[in-house]
């Protein structure tokens, strides 16, 4: 970690900066498999915490497998706080998997490409998902998902760059450790707004 971290000092004086306002950041980790897919599945567009909430309730009420979710009734997602659409979403993701056209368990062999190539394909899982799902279960370190809102705006007000087209070529002097910056930059967000997250 010290490593990327120094590597990132001297692409970028902000992140030394960040370290030296708010310490390090914690570096997220979660375990690999279908739980984690239906909690980012969940996370999409709402807090971590809202989601963790509705998560904890489908626990609380069932089993978080394949078998259970792709039968458990529409109404009843609807009573956890699920929308119509997540609902949609996890089934279809529970439906692949039972149906073994998804292989959960293969996709720590396989390379951050052929991870999103497999996963883009299930409808409700796009690009963010994706990234998180990569860095925080199969640790990839060159990841910086640009569809994420606290990373965009953290973009914005550290280095003034405002054009998406534009933050995509400056976080490529990031690389390889591009994920370490996203947890550096999600670190200054979360402090500066006296927020913490558990991961």
């Amino acid at each position: 970690m010290q490593k990327a971290f120094d590597y990132l000092f001297k692409k970028d004086s902000i992140f030394k900066e960040i370290v030296d306002t708010y310490g390090t950041p914690t570096i997220p980790k979660r375990p690999q498999g279908f739980e984690t897919l239906v909690l980012l599945i969940l996370e999409q567009q709402v807090s971590i915490d809202s989601a963790k909430a509705t998560f904890l309730k489908i626990k609380a009420h069932t089993s978080c497998t394949p078998e259970t979710l792709s039968i458990l009734p529409e109404e009843e997602f609807r009573a956890l706080g699920v929308s119509r659409q997540k609902t949609n979403y996890i089934k279809i993701l529970a439906q692949t998997i039972l149906n073994k056209e998804l292989d959960i368990e293969s996709l720590a062999s396989k390379t951050a490409q052929q991870v999103r190539e497999e996963l883009i394909r299930l409808k409700g899982i796009g690009n963010w998902t994706i990234d998180i799902y990569l860095m925080f279960c199969l640790q990839e370190p060159d990841l910086i998902p640009l569809g994420d809102i606290a990373i965009i705006n953290t973009i914005k007000e550290l280095l003034n760059i405002h054009d998406k087209q534009e933050m995509e070529t400056h976080t490529q002097q990031w690389s390889p450790y591009r994920s370490y910056a996203t947890y550096l930059l999600w670190h200054y967000y979360l402090k500066k707004r006296n927020r913490t997250i558990v991961y």
